[in-house]
């Protein structure tokens, strides 16, 4: 175990690494991660309003256009990382909005199909893509491509802790 100062907390050193993560640096990284991603969900929420979206609902859209036109109910949920009780309840809205179109299987009563509607489809091609480009911008193509890199490492850690695998992108 490592050894503690004023500002470090003892931290059982990650892997074969003798990198000691300080409370201090854990708590500024987590704080960061959490206001830029908040953040970008807020302003991205906010460009969608006029559209009758959210950020959420455009990721249904995007998974659902990505796979080629349809995803059941739990692939959408492994996609998004979300529970599937979440996605069930946000699908029922996006149905009533009329975005989606959900087919419930006749073999297995919990296996739902979810297909885009010509109103999806429109809302998915229409919807504004400026605010996350323009943050974006603001990293150089090194610096992004850098950042993609180390979001990448860290998606795969935690996708061990939680003892799932990333499906999507």
């Amino acid at each position: 175990m490592a050894t503690t100062s004023e500002n470090q907390v003892p931290v059982k050193p990650v892997s074969t690494s003798d990198y000691t993560l300080t409370l201090t640096e854990e708590h500024e990284i987590w704080v960061l991660l959490g206001q830029v991603s908040d953040g970008m969900l807020r302003a991205r929420d906010n460009e969608l309003r006029p559209f009758g979206l959210s950020s959420i609902q455009v990721g249904v859209l995007y998974a659902i256009e990505a796979a080629g036109g349809f995803l059941t109910a739990i692939e959408i949920s492994r996609r998004l990382v979300r529970r599937p009780a979440t996605i069930y309840q946000l699908l029922d809205r996006m149905e009533k909005q009329g975005f989606i179109t959900c087919i419930r299987s006749t073999e297995g009563k919990r296996e739902v199909r979810v297909e885009l509607t010509e109103k999806g489809e429109e809302a998915y091609r229409s919807h504004s893509r400026q605010v996350i480009p323009r943050i974006l911008g603001s990293l150089s193509v090194k610096e992004r491509d850098q950042f993609k890199s180390t979001l990448k490492k860290l998606r795969i850690k935690v996708f061990e802790e939680l003892a799932e695998q990333p499906v999507f992108p």
